[in-house]
């Protein structure tokens, strides 16, 4: 052994600047471990990521840093556990927040969004669509800014949901039918540029209000833990459709995929706007339904929930019954074909059909699996949406998205 000295000094930063450095690079997994409730404590944290506990706590120290997170001074062990307690980690009560949007049929909604998916502020509904998106959108806004004066918040950027196929890559709503908007409104565009009017930071997008749905529901929701999620929902006026694959959004070549409403279900049934007849967007949202039970639209509240007042409230009503009965049918004829093709393992029900499903889940279960190639093996289990606002919640994902990518990056 020779007598000449180690050059690195004790202590050396080499070391440490390698555990810096892997740690800043496990960041925004180690966020997005806690922004879906998948990390609780520092050490699910660590062998999530798959480091040391001391780069997870370098981590979850950095990402407490940038008001990110919270992480409980005292370890604490479960009640009945065994072995060393682990900090707690949660996301910040007072931390950034996006601003979501949505428009669909019967008005429009602004929100701030934390992470994990909650909710913090809401701005009163508006219930009037100017046939100009760029009024509408406008007022969402101005509403959103003004939530973020009220609170005084950091926002980190802005989602919109609509009620079209939004293509991809210029943001064009492509049908936004139920809003008398012009075809192909540059509604990403607009949004984008009513956010940088009213002084908001960060980026801003726009997608489909049942993707959005499906992406907040696989985060948060009814969907989490899916391998393929299939998400099927009636909102104000028509039906849309998602599927989320290994956690992303399956948008397809030019973000148009999942058209689900213009499968046919009733070959003889009503006119679509597609120009084709019977399609589930027609024969199972809330106006088919309200038509099937012959009752009148009426004016006080919308289209979606008199028909699921009418379901919860009436269902031993023989006209409500057998209009039930025709609706599901119809719906489960559809996610049958869905599920021939898309092989999902799990399907969520959202808005009016999520009330379809909780008045007779039997029916519906048993016309998927008679129509179906899984019926005979076991079944896809069929669950309602569980969030409040999913379609607000998931325009906030697209916000959140890029800090969740790089933290680092993104807020500094």
């Amino acid at each position: 052994m020779s007598g000449k000295a180690d050059p690195r000094p004790a202590g050396d930063g080499s070391t440490s600047r390698t555990r810096l450095d892997r740690g800043r690079s496990a960041l925004g997994p180690a966020l997005e471990l806690v922004h879906t409730g998948r990390a609780p404590t520092r050490a699910v944290l660590t062998a999530e990521l798959g480091v040391t506990r001391a780069t997870a706590g370098a981590v979850a120290a950095e990402l407490e840093a940038l008001g990110l997170i919270r992480v409980d001074a005292r370890p604490a062990a479960a009640a009945g556990s065994q072995g060393r307690p682990s900090h707690k980690l949660a996301v910040a009560d007072d931390g950034p927040v996006a601003l979501a949007a949505q428009v669909h049929a019967d008005g429009f909604r602004a929100a701030l969004v934390g992470l994990g998916g909650r909710i913090v502020a809401t701005a009163p509904g508006c219930e009037v669509v100017d046939a100009d998106p760029a009024k509408v959108l406008a007022s969402v806004v101005e509403a959103g800014a003004e939530l973020l004066r009220e609170t005084g918040r950091r926002c980190v950027g802005a989602g919109l949901a609509v009620p079209s196929a939004v293509a991809e890559p210029e943001g064009l709503a492509l049908n936004p039918l139920h809003l008398a908007w012009p075809a192909g409104a540059p509604v990403r565009g607009i949004f984008a540029e009513q956010v940088r009017a009213a002084g908001i930071d960060g980026p801003a997008f726009a997608a489909n209000d049942v993707n959005l749905a499906a992406l907040a529901e696989h985060r948060h929701g009814a969907g989490r833990g899916a391998r393929d999620l299939l998400c099927v929902a009636t909102g104000h006026r028509g039906v849309g459709g998602a599927l989320v694959l290994d956690g992303r959004l399956h948008r397809g070549s030019s973000g148009l995929a999942l058209e689900v409403g213009h499968l046919t279900v009733h070959p003889e049934g009503r006119p679509c706007h597609c120009g084709s007849r019977g399609c589930l967007d027609v024969e199972t949202d809330p106006l088919a339904f309200l038509t099937e039970a012959e009752r009148e639209p009426g004016p006080e509240v919308s289209l979606l929930q008199q028909s699921i007042d009418l379901v919860r409230h009436h269902y031993d009503d023989p006209g409500v019954r057998t209009a039930t009965e025709t609706l599901i049918d119809r719906l489960g004829l559809g996610l049958a074909g869905l599920v021939n093709i898309l092989n999902p393992d799990r399907i969520i029900l959202g808005g009016l059909h999520r009330t379809l499903l909780d008045a007779d889940p039997d029916r519906l279960r048993a016309v998927v699996a008679d129509r179906s190639l899984w019926g005979q093996s076991g079944g896809v289990p069929i669950l309602p949406c569980t969030l409040d606002h999913n379609s607000l919640v998931g325009a906030a994902e697209l916000a959140w998205q890029p800090v969740l990518d790089d933290p680092l990056g993104a807020l500094t």
